[in-house]
């Protein structure tokens, strides 16, 4: 089916954006779901101190992304998740 004429009613929401945290003290920048440890890895591993001091950070892609599974275009949201 061509793009234009799919009504693009299968949807598949690919890979939401993930939610990032950034340390206060060093500025590492991670992935939540990254963080093995409820401490800063980089400030553990530079100064032996575990620090638990995070703020969130808004990704630069704050959209979503859907596939149509009938035509295969990938449409992007730009409404935060």
């Amino acid at each position: 089916m061509s793009q234009d004429n799919c009504p693009h009613t299968n949807l598949t929401i690919l890979g939401s954006a993930q939610r990032k945290l950034r340390c206060r003290h060093c500025h590492l920048t991670i992935d939540a779901e990254e963080l093995s440890e409820s401490y800063c890895p980089e400030c553990y591993e530079s100064t032996g101190d575990q620090r638990y001091d995070f703020e969130s950070v808004a990704s630069a892609n704050s959209g979503i992304q859907y596939r149509c599974e009938e035509c295969g275009l990938v449409i992007e949201s730009d409404l935060p998740h």
